[in-house]
């Protein structure tokens, strides 16, 4: 049998980087606003939707108005961002919700909110931004989704839909675009130190600390790293994974 011989197009990262425009939506708390301060950092143009007047901004990121359950204000919010800051290149989808309750007692407006916000939204923001991508040929789409999407969770049956939605989206960009240097990525945090687990009961901490081999909550700082990794040019052959970001928790799922 004869040698088959192939010419692959690589691509280098170069290091001075031009600065980008990232959208991170949920950025004004827990694991988003530490995403964002981490591309601010890095001197990335960083903007955010918001559904009100946000006082509360990380330092350096543009509040533009907008809800990821309104397909018209994802548009027009896009619109602002491209005029002021350039066409978006990281798309990175956090902003989400939770209705958690027992199967049994869980209503249709519980499940359809969830889906709505956590899903529905993230892929309104996706498909606004590969026109701009699609432009460029070249983008970085990351969805945050959570161990609980592959791991499930008890009274989580609609959370846990949203998130495990999220592979399904991501698999299939990367199938649809991948051929014009667009990337989608899901990153599934495990238990992170924020509000919501500080607020736990200090037993069902223990517990839930039990369960991981790490032996610790993460940090919003260990989910931003990874966001930061996969959007940077030397991630641009990682495509359709998701990376777990959960001390090991979830492994096997």
């Amino acid at each position: 049998m004869g040698s088959i011989r192939y010419r692959a197009r690589v691509s280098t990262p170069t290091a001075d980087a031009q600065p980008r425009t990232v959208l991170v939506t949920g950025a004004t708390r827990g694991i988003g606003r530490t995403i964002a301060e981490r591309f601010v950092a890095a001197g990335d143009r960083v903007a955010t939707l918001t559904r009100a007047s946000a006082t509360d901004l990380p330092d350096g990121v543009v509040g533009v108005p907008g809800d990821v359950t309104d397909s018209a204000a994802v548009d027009a919010a896009f619109s602002t961002i491209e005029a002021d800051l350039g066409p978006v290149e990281v798309l990175v989808a956090n902003a989400g919700i939770t209705r958690d309750t027992l199967l049994m007692r869980m209503s249709d407006d519980d499940f359809a909110a969830v889906l709505d916000v956590n899903l529905t939204g993230a892929f309104r923001c996706a498909r606004r931004a590969s026109k701009g991508m699609i432009r460029l040929r070249r983008g970085r789409m990351i969805f945050i989704s959570s161990v609980i999407g592959l791991y499930g969770g008890p009274g989580q049956v609609n959370y846990a839909a949203s998130k495990a939605g999220l592979v399904g989206v991501a698999r299939s960009i990367t199938r649809e675009l991948g051929g014009r240097g667009i990337t989608a990525n899901v990153v599934a945090p495990g238990f992170i130190t924020t509000a919501m687990t500080d607020a736990l009961p200090e037993a069902q901490q223990e517990q839930y600390l039990g369960a991981i081999p790490a032996g610790r909550f993460g940090s919003t700082h260990d989910v931003a790293g990874v966001v930061e990794f996969l959007a940077s040019p030397a991630a641009s052959y990682v495509s359709g994974a998701v990376i777990p970001v959960d001390g090991g928790l979830g492994m096997g799922h």
